[in-house]
């Protein structure tokens, strides 16, 4: 069974087919946040430690640590923010880490001060990442994120995408890096541009388990870039690329109604033993009151002793 392994200074997490689902939190990011951007580039951390904490607090199983502040010079100011931001953030909090850059100057700028073992996110089918990242990755012995795209771009094809992948982690292995240290992203394509993104990505991870048994991981929100409603979306998506084989997803941990899709799925999905995450996180759940007024006030809208015995025979039927 594909296990990987990335921990923090004091706590080790596995990403596998037979673990709960691992979700790494996306927050510490200031891709499109104005606001964070501005406060990191002038050495405010204070957003950093909120987003970090309560994060953790929502159930995050990893942070995924951005500081690409500006497009500026990345190569002269990524690195030391990177590690400033790095460094705050382990020292806030005891779970494994992502190293979320495109500058390799920062990539190992952050792997010399990181604690434990962290996730390289990312290296890309390119022939100039390849041989940038990897290296990187064999000397510091930690896992990375291999998205699949080259030179050419994102293909629309699925079977593209999968040669890509299965390049990187049979150049991976060149440099002696298992695959189980390879966590694959297939590229998640916005579903209100692409009518069957949802289904490619189901094709690719079952490709990806079956055929290369590497474990994955996406941006989740992708999928429902541009929508309304977006987390009702991503809540869908969720427990179906669980049942795909999907075994981690950068995501919002702080979104309710994502978080409860999470547990549902490790609950279906049987990784989570007895039920347990699930009763200590929900054993003292009240549904909204307004949830009944509306049901009753629905039933009464149908209208005639019909809509009635319906309502009861549906109560009735939850009861039992």
């Amino acid at each position: 069974m594909t296990r990987t392994i990335v921990a923090s200074a004091t706590r080790e997490i596995i990403i596998g087919f037979d673990q709960p689902f691992c979700v790494i939190g996306e927050r510490i990011n200031p891709t499109g946040r104005k606001k964070l951007a501005a406060e990191m580039a002038a050495g405010n951390f204070e957003t950093v430690i909120k987003d970090a904490l309560e994060q953790v607090a929502a159930g995050a199983t990893m942070l995924d640590i951005n500081a690409g502040v500006t497009s500026v010079n990345p190569n002269e100011t990524e690195p030391g923010l990177l590690v400033q931001t790095l460094e705050i953030v382990q020292g806030l909090v005891d779970i494994p880490l992502a190293i979320d850059s495109s500058v390799t100057a920062a990539i190992e700028a952050a792997l010399k001060v990181a604690k434990g073992r962290p996730l390289v996110n990312s290296v890309t089918g390119e022939e100039e990442k390849l041989e940038a990242i990897l290296p990187l990755v064999k000397k510091y012995d930690v896992p990375v994120v291999a998205i699949s795209n080259d030179e050419t771009g994102i293909s629309m094809d699925p079977d593209v995408r999968f040669a890509v992948a299965k390049k990187i982690v049979e150049r991976a292995m060149d440099h002696g890096i298992k695959p189980h240290d390879i966590v694959v992203d297939p590229l998640v394509m916005p579903i209100g541009a692409l009518g069957d993104a949802g289904r490619q990505v189901f094709q690719l991870l079952y490709r990806l388990r079956n055929e290369l048994k590497v474990n994955t991981t996406c941006g989740l929100s992708n999928i429902s870039f541009g929508l309304p409603h977006r987390h009702g979306i991503n809540a869908g998506f969720i427990p179906m690329v669980i049942g795909a084989g999907m075994t981690s997803a950068i995501m919002n941990p702080c979104r309710p109604q994502e978080m409860e899709a999470v547990r549902a799925a490790n609950v279906l999905n049987g990784t989570d033993p007895n039920c347990t995450n699930w009763i200590m996180t929900y054993r003292d759940h009240k549904p909204a009151e307004g949830g009944a007024v509306a049901a009753a006030a629905s039933g009464q809208a149908a209208g005639g002793r019909r809509g009635g015995r319906a309502a009861r025979a549906g109560a009735g039927a939850v009861r039992e």
